[in-house]
């Protein structure tokens, strides 16, 4: 070896220049220690603006050497005679640091962790890559791996090493396109992102994919985080948790924007503050508990950069956002609900993600989660990219997501948003704007194959969970299992339900006739696929107005309206799902920068209304002819169906034992007295609901709490009954 090339600690100009302007490939292959050949070692460091480094040994701190700058300024080398663990102790301007060379450990991740990774079935990715607090060779510090297969160089960069992408370039793992390095000393808490080297230069810095934390948006950064440090409570719920779920049990959902339903409010009635998920699960889990839904659903929590998304572009598929605490903090949440025996369903977006420049587009310089022909990997309607599921790395990345959610969190359901979209590649699309798959068809044939993997991988590793599709088009067999050509979900959004019934309700009662079969023509398809009749977020917000503000009439005659509507819906088959405001009829749309308008529960209407929906939801709970054959066609019987002229709708509801109940629905405002309808038995029927009682704010027109049964045969039926019938109200009679 030449003097120039010891002094040099036996590097070439061709890696000095490739440090220098941080285009290395292979920082190992020149940085840390180093054999000489003859039983001692070179150590180089790359560390711009420190003053001098020594090198400490291991063991006891001893000075063994002092570095010396090398050609270029922050390049120090020196030699060891002996092969030995060593400290590197840097002054920099603003002082000492002390710490394990990072260039001196060998490869981190596992062979099997790389290989699950490239097949796209690592089922526990957010405990193996992203940032990882670990302990190597006895040091405690962070394991940094990301993906990023088309890079010539990938750096962790913080304010550990003032965001200089030359201080800690990764290690490339082949074939995997995974880089890694581990930074010792770091802790968590630490804020992160990644400097990418593209084939065309340096890229934006990149949060981390896998991030478990982040930053409080508008600020855009990784933040490193432990392992989930919660003691869960809800042993008694995951028990059961299968049985409560099933699709004989009854399903009442209580859908919510976790920062709008309340807030802290200034003396101006503002929002202050956001609660905290602790703060939010003491006043959230008692009215849940008191209205008597089953489950929350809560609008996507992942991270994402915009709050006016509602969360429908996240970023961080596998963290909480910041904007209501730490995950430890949403872990407490979740664990409230279970101990008051309510389950929690997320909304969670497999379908696109957002072009933000720290996010996934283009995260290496290439198209790497997203499709690179605009035609397949464009969202027109929301400005958006969409995930190429055909890509293994993509599909794992995921089915990883979802999983993370489902077992480290202990989340009851995933609600998973726009699966229309990415059943379709022509979806919202005009001719000659979108790619046929490889048989020519308009079906995304690897989205397909990744919701039906994603069903049967969680019936398997998360038993007793739902996944539910919101898919708005006739794609048969969405709730059917995968093993019968289906696409595995528990249940689907029956989106076309809830147009024609909202699109009947909002006419005049004098128009109604003109479109009776809007209420009844679900029934033809109700047994098709398992279904959940929805009122969501969506029907309330962009001038189409809130539920109570749909409805036609005079106040009085809204609130009719409104009670009627629910109580239909609550007594048709089909799960259910309410909108937050809805159940106390809020009149002005949703605004996700304010708080419900709770002020309204001091008027007897708004209390009426939410009185109503308590009792429907105790109704649906203890009767079990509203749900146990919610998907079964035996459970449902028409008695009128075709009564337009009256707008008069009456069926039977039937238990699997045989026990019925019987609604009645009058759509116009006139009271209809001495209403006939055929009964099968019992002497008499007792009004166990009337949507039109006082209680309730209504004009208490009924039957005296029960009506007698008379030897009259109507409907098909031996006997029959004579009611009065509310005007715009639903009655609901038991026999005895």
């Amino acid at each position: 070896m030449t003097q120039r090339k010891r002094e040099e600690g036996g590097l070439g100009q061709r890696d000095i220049e490739a440090l220098v302007r941080a285009e290395h490939t292979d920082p190992f292959a020149v940085l840390g220690p180093h054999p000489d050949g003859a039983g001692g070692q070179f150590v180089r460091a790359y560390l711009p603006n420190a003053l001098n480094v020594k090198v400490l040994a291991r063991s006891d701190n001893r000075v063994l050497a002092e570095l010396e700058q090398g050609p270029v300024p922050g390049l120090f080398i020196t030699h060891l005679a002996d092969q030995q663990a060593y400290l590197l102790q840097i002054n920099w301007a603003g002082g000492e640091q002390v710490s394990e060379d990072p260039y001196s450990f060998g490869p981190l991740l596992g062979d099997m962790d790389l290989y699950l990774f490239a097949e796209g079935n690592h089922r526990d990715l957010s405990g193996a890559m992203g940032a990882q607090p670990v302990s190597v060779e006895g040091v405690d510090g962070v394991r940094f791996s990301v993906w990023a297969p088309n890079a010539r160089r990938v750096s962790v960069v913080g304010d550990f090493n003032n965001w200089d992408g030359r201080r800690h370039p990764m290690r490339l793992r082949h074939p995997s396109g995974v880089w890694e390095l581990f930074v010792p000393r770091l802790q968590a808490g630490e804020a992160y992102k990644y400097e990418v080297l593209g084939r065309e230069g340096i890229l934006p810095l990149k949060a981390d994919p896998l991030a478990r934390a982040t930053e409080l948006p508008p600020s855009t950064a990784s933040k490193v985080t432990g392992p989930l440090n919660h003691d869960w409570q809800d042993q008694g719920w995951m028990q059961v948790r299968g049985e409560r779920q099933a699709n004989n049990a009854p399903l009442s959902i209580y859908e919510l924007h976790a920062g709008s339903w309340q807030c802290e409010l200034d003396d101006n009635g503002e929002v202050a503050r956001f609660y905290n998920w602790r703060e939010l699960a003491e006043r959230l889990v008692p009215y849940i508990q008191q209205l008597g839904f089953t489950h929350i659903e809560l609008m996507p929590i992942m991270e994402h950069p915009f709050g006016g998304s509602w969360g429908y572009q996240p970023l961080s598929m596998f963290a909480p956002t910041a904007r209501y605490g730490m995950a430890e903090d949403f872990a407490a949440f979740i664990d409230a609900c279970h101990q008051a025996r309510i389950g929690v369903i997320l909304d969670w977006v497999p379908a696109h993600f957002p072009t933000d420049s720290h996010g996934l587009v283009r995260f290496d310089g290439t198209a790497l989660y997203e499709y690179d022909n605009p035609l397949e990997g464009f969202h027109q309607d929301w400005d958006t990219l969409i995930y190429n599921l055909g890509r293994t790395e993509v599909h794992g990345f995921m089915l990883a997501s979802a999983l993370h959610w489902l077992k480290h969190f202990h989340i009851d359901g995933l609600r998973v948003d726009a699966v229309a979209s990415m059943l379709y590649r022509d979806y919202s699309r005009k001719a000659g704007e979108w790619v046929p798959n490889r048989h020519g068809g308009r079906e995304n044939l690897e989205a397909i194959d990744f919701l039906r993997h994603l069903n049967d991988v969680v019936a398997l590793e998360a038993p007793g969970a739902l996944v539910i599709a919101e898919e708005s088009t006739a794609w048969p067999g969405v709730s059917q299992p995968t093993q019968q050509g289906g696409l595995g979900f528990a249940y689907k959004w029956n989106m076309g339900w809830m147009h024609d019934t909202l699109h009947y309700i909002q006419n005049d009662p004098i128009h109604r006739t003109y479109h009776h079969n809007e209420m009844s023509f679900g029934l033809i398809y109700a047994y098709s696929e398992h279904f959940i009749l929805p009122i969501s977020h969506d029907e309330v917000v962009h001038g189409k107005h809130s539920l109570i503000d749909k409805m036609p009439g005079d106040r009085w005659q809204k609130f009719a309206n409104l009670r009627a509507y629910l109580t239909f819906m609550w007594t048709h088959p089909g799960k259910k799902l309410l909108f937050m405001g809805c159940e106390f009829g809020q009149w002005r749309e949703w605004n996700h920068d304010s708080e419900l308008d709770w002020y309204l529960l001091k008027y007897p209407e708004h209390l009426g209304v939410q009185r109503l929906v308590a009792d429907l939801n105790r109704l649906y709970r203890d009767e079990r002819a509203l749900h146990e054959q919610d998907c079964q066609p035996q459970g449902f019987q028409w008695l009128i169906g075709d009564d337009a002229h009256n707008s008069v709708y009456a069926w039977l509801r039937w238990s699997t034992s045989g026990e019925p109940l019987l609604v009645v629905a009058n759509f116009t405002p006139v009271p209809r007295e001495g209403y006939r309808i055929g009964v099968p038995f019992g002497e008499r029927w007792v009004e166990v609901l009337n949507s039109d009682a006082e209680g309730y704010a209504g004009s208490n027109f009924g039957n005296l709490g029960e009506v007698p049964s008379q030897a009259l045969p109507s409907h098909g039926q031996p006997l029959s009954v004579g009611l009065n019938l509310p005007p715009l109200g639903v009655l609901i009679l038991r026999p005895q």
